[in-house]
């Protein structure tokens, strides 16, 4: 398998037997992105096989896709790639991509952790992307003429500081618009939420700024789909759905791995999984007890039953997974390899 830095890793994994005949119904690739290797992959499915296509991004963390492009948050800067499908047959080999993404520009943010990212509209209208700008604990824009453009942050969060205060780190677009955030614990105090994470998380609304449910443990990836809330309750390892009547929690599925990345699609929840070790940030989170049986890779869940129906696994060179993305309507997807590899695609005036 391509290894996933320039040391060459090894990665080794498995998967269910159910996997690719899971994402050809569902006719979808899936992004998969991991700051601890560096990594953005994308997962498809070739002659009945699974094809990962990778590129190297420092610290990849939230991925955004559009119909035509994608953003890849990174380690100070956002990076964004266009869709250059046209190149895809001709990608060797020949015949195995049908869609093709590839970076175009970068915008730098300096270091502000950015965690999750989403299209949809300016507070004018507008098309944009939001990000979880979480040392800031704000929502936030970009442009050409700024770091970053700060649009909403929570009321109990008293300025525009960089301390990471409460650890906002997840966000669900709901009608275009964010609808919902993830937060660890709802402090004002720098870097707060690292004393009381374990049960203090929650999920605000971001029309209101009020917690629509909380005692979550290390809550994250609020999706907002069919008319449902759902959120990870990562150090639980579990997939939840929220009731916003009463803010009480349904479990959806329980999960072998420290639950992070979710992406929803035809009636599958895919959910990225990581090890944890016992650290500063992860130690006396509830999953930890379990720590050497947790597992690193993706569960795909039937939302209508809470049914694992499918499984991949990463047995070595991948331990942590942060965002899981799909890109429908796309069978196998490349993402044009990286700076230095063989396989490296350049754009020309002319073609590829």
């Amino acid at each position: 398998m391509t290894p996933p830095d320039e040391s060459g890793t090894e990665v080794r994994f498995r998967h269910s037997p159910s996997l690719v005949e899971v994402m050809e119904k569902a006719g979808c690739s899936l992004l998969v992105s991991t700051y601890q290797a560096g990594q953005l992959m994308a997962v498809g499915v070739a002659g009945d096989q699974l094809n990962f296509s990778f590129r190297r991004f420092d610290q990849a963390m939230g991925v955004a896709v559009g119909a035509e492009r994608m953003a890849v948050g990174s380690k100070g800067q956002i990076w964004f790639l266009e869709d250059h499908s046209e190149l895809a047959p001709r990608i060797p080999p020949a015949g195995r991509f049908d869609r093709c993404f590839l970076p175009h520009t970068t915008t730098v943010t300096g270091g502000i952790q950015c965690h999750e990212l989403a299209w949809g509209t300016t507070p004018d209208g507008e098309p944009d992307l939001w990000v979880v700008n979480t040392l800031f604990s704000c929502l936030a824009g970009v442009d050409d003429a700024h770091s970053f453009v700060p649009r909403w942050r929570p009321p109990f969060i008293s300025a525009l500081s960089g301390q990471d205060r409460c650890h906002l780190n997840g966000l669900a677009m709901r009608d275009g618009v964010p609808g919902f955030v993830t937060v660890m614990a709802r402090t004002d105090e720098p870097a707060g939420w690292r004393t009381v994470r374990n049960d203090s998380g929650a999920v605000l609304d971001v029309a209101s700024g009020e917690a629509v449910t909380q005692g979550l443990s290390m809550p994250h990836s609020p999706r907002w789909s069919g008319g449902h809330l759902f959120v990870l309750n990562s150090g639980m390892g579990r997939l939840e759905r929220v009731d916003l009547a009463t803010g009480d929690r349904q479990v959806v599925a329980l999960l072998p791995g420290y639950a992070r990345g979710l992406a929803i699609h035809d009636g599958l929840a895919f959910v990225g999984l990581s090890r944890i070790r016992e650290t500063a940030i992860f130690g006396g989170a509830p999953i930890a007890e379990y720590h050497d049986q947790l597992k690193c890779g993706l569960g795909v869940i039937d939302l209508s039953t809470g049914t694992t129906v499918a499984t991949l696994e990463f047995e070595t060179g991948v331990e942590e997974i942060f965002d899981v993305q799909v890109v429908p309507r796309t069978r196998c997807l490349s993402l044009g390899g990286s700076p230095g590899d063989d396989d490296q695609v350049w754009l020309v005036p002319g073609g590829a």
